[in-house]
This record gives C-alpha cells, structure tokens and sequence, in this order.
C-alpha cells in the first residue's frame, strides 16, 4: 500500500562536535529571552501527551518570583505500549540533559532533577557519567548548575506532574490541586519547569535548526516530528521517528499486519479508533486547524480481527484499577466498579442496558476525577464501547 508517512531523523542524528558544545553557544551567546521567543515561534508542545507550549510554560516560570527554581525532567515513561524515552536515555541522553541546563539557564534554577522510573535503573551508572561530564562543563563555565537522578517506585499516578514532584519531596505518590501550577508552586513549593524527557530533546532540535527551519517539519498544522512506540499486531514493532499530523490510515498502511481493525492512541489512557475511522483522524494536537487530531506521549498499539475487543478493555481497566492511587472517590470507586459491570455483562449476571450507567459514569469521571489518571478512562471505555459494542455485550 502506498503511504505518506516521511521519516524523520533529527533526534537520533549523532553530533560530531565536543560534548555539550551547543549548550556552551546557546548560554553564552543568546539572551534567556531569545530562546523562550524561538521555543514559542516553533511552536513545540510538550511531548508527555499533555500538549501545552513549552516555550509559554518555560516563559511563566521565568517570570516567577523566587530566587530558588528547578528543572525536572519526567523519566517515569509509565504509559504501557511507550518506550520511546528510554531509547533517547540509552542513545542520545546527552540531548536531554543540554535541554535540562538551557532551561535552567532561561529561569535561573540552579538544580535539576531526572526521575527515572524505577524499571529504568540499569540505566543510572550511563546517565550518572553523562551527567559527571555534563557538571564538569558547568564548572568549566562557572554556570551554577547541578544534575540529580531520582529514582521512583513504579507508580503509574507519578507520571502525573505533580505526583511525580510530591514522590522527590518524599510524599505520598499523588496529585495535587490545581491551581496553583508548578511554574508558580512546584518543587518544594518553588518555581519548576517539568518537561517530558522527548520535550527537552526537543529543545535542543529548536536551538540548533531555528524556528523557521524546525516548522518545517509536521503536517496539516502539527509542528516537528514525535518518536511513536509501535507496538501490538505489526510485524514492525519498536521506536520511530515521524513528523507530527499524520493520518491514522497512513500510519496502518506503514505499520499494519494487513488486517487491523483498531489502534489505540496514546496507550491505556488514550483513544481507540476503529478501522471505519482510520482517515478521520491525525495524530497530532487538537487546534482550530486540526479538531479531529488525537494526542499521544507515544504510544501507538494495533490489534488485528483476532484481538477480542473486550478483553482489551478488560485489560486496560484492570491496570487502572490497580494503578489508581485512590485519593479521589470517582476513580477509586469508578475504575472498580466499569470493570465488575462489564465482567457481570459478559457473563450475562447484569443486562446488557447496563452498559449504558457505566458509560455515565466513565463520562462522570472524566470530569469530577482529581487528576488525569481517572479522567482519561473515559477515553479509553468510551472509544472502545463506541465501535465495539457487541463484542462487550455478546
């Protein structure tokens, strides 16, 4: 099948100058100033899932008051079916960690901190010598800049922003109100920039390429290119680099069996799409331009005629009753009780018109929920009983 699917190789791409070179250029030669406007004009969006424009979140914590900030670079990569930021961990950490320090320079925070999650440990020992160079630069130059690595427990709620900085402060792995947001209040009650590790990446792709030239790169209104963790039915599983806005039906022809009839978008917390619905929608985030574009931190899973649809949701919701930190009473109580209901409709003990109080009470979730761990089962539940109704009620 033909395809429009252009790969993308800017992330990966080695680098043949001295170690952290263009950190060195970007802080001695440009203004803080410079680099928020260029992140703002090439229009990166954080690359987590969540979307919001690194450059303005960058700008906020700059303009916050505080001689005390951080930098937080969120390793945790719980989402399953992604796997993406531990391939730039294992090859390219250096990328990561010179986004870390220019956005240390641009709000003037002094300490930084990885969390990893805690199946990525093996990883410690590389990244702890990356980051042995990366201070000895800084020392080189004077910049008053430190590095920690911070191990996390295995939560899935962590991956939540401000459960992931309640966990380094040594608290309780769970989200907390917002307002106010981390640029204002975050670690330990400072100004903090948390970015995905692939945002900070990112970064350093905006500084060397310039705005103009990294706009370039994406499709029907998306900006830049974003690595996919392909996994499921595709006989070409693993990590790709692709440009922003592609069509779903591109993406199957490039990387189906030839028989898929759903992709879930954005792992357990995403979207299913139906084979119907395949060029209805790009991968992207949604804007004036692009309503129907469907966000993603990565991952991308494909399930062919042979997957049964139920045990698919099955699946997803036993994770989010397991993973669900139980702080709030609508995911705590809700995730339990979508995954006894569709257990009773299948083994015929509730009617099938049962479905639909579970269908309310997902959609309920997804707007009285604390955090985005209940809110997003929603997504998920409701795709997937959308298009497959019949395989959950029969």
């Amino acid at each position: 099948m033909s395809t429009s699917i252009k790969r993308v190789d800017i992330i990966f791409a080695p680098y043949s100058e001295a170690p952290y070179q263009k950190f060195k250029e970007m802080i001695t030669s440009v203004t803080p100033e410079f680099i928020v406007d260029e992140l703002i004009a090439s229009g990166l969006r954080g690359r987590g899932g969540a979307g919001f424009l690194t450059g303005l979140k960058w700008k906020y914590a700059r303009n916050a008051e505080g001689d005390i900030k951080y930098v937080v670079s969120n390793a945790d990569e719980g989402e399953p079916g992604t796997f993406k930021d531990r391939e730039i961990l294992t090859k390219v950490p250096r990328k990561m960690i010179s986004g870390m320090g220019i956005c240390a320079y641009v709000i003037g925070a002094k300490k930084g901190y990885i969390y990893l999650r805690a199946e990525y440990n093996y990883l410690k020992k590389d990244l702890q010598s990356e980051l042995d160079i990366f201070h000895e630069v800084c020392r080189e130059m004077n910049f008053d800049f430190n590095i920690e690595i911070f191990s996390g427990m295995g939560a899935y709620v962590c991956g939540e922003e401000t459960a992931l900085l309640n966990s380094i402060e040594g608290k309780r792995g769970e989200p907390r109100n917002k307002p106010p947001f981390p640029t204002n209040e975050g670690l330990f009650g400072k100004p903090t920039v948390i970015n995905n590790v692939e945002t900070f990446v990112n970064v350093m792709m905006v500084c060397r390429l310039g705005s103009e030239e990294y706009t370039k790169y994406g499709i029907h209104g998306q900006t830049g290119s974003k690595l996919f963790s392909i996994s499921g039915d595709t006989p070409r599983g693993g990590v790709y680099e692709l440009e922003l806005g592609m069509k779903i039906r591109d993406l199957v022809n490039e990387f189906g069996d030839g028989n898929t009839k759903a992709i879930q978008v954005g792992g357990v917390s995403g979207f299913c799409v139906p084979r119907a619905k395949f060029d209805e929608y790009t991968i992207g985030f949604p804007s004036k331009l692009t309503g129907d574009s469907l966000p993603t931190g990565g991952s991308i899973k494909f399930f062919n005629s042979k997957r049964s649809m139920y045990h698919v949701l099955e699946n997803f919701l036993e994770f989010f009753v397991e993973e669900s930190c139980g702080q709030c009473t609508p995911c705590r109580v809700g995730t339990q009780q979508l995954l006894k209901g569709i257990r009773e409709i299948k083994l015929k003990s509730m009617p099938p018109l049962y479905l639909n109080k579970l269908y309310d009470l997902a959609k309920t979730m997804k707007i009285t929920s604390k955090c985005g761990l209940g809110q997003s089962v929603a997504n998920a539940f409701c795709s997937i009983v959308d298009e497959f109704k019949e395989e959950i009620i029969y």
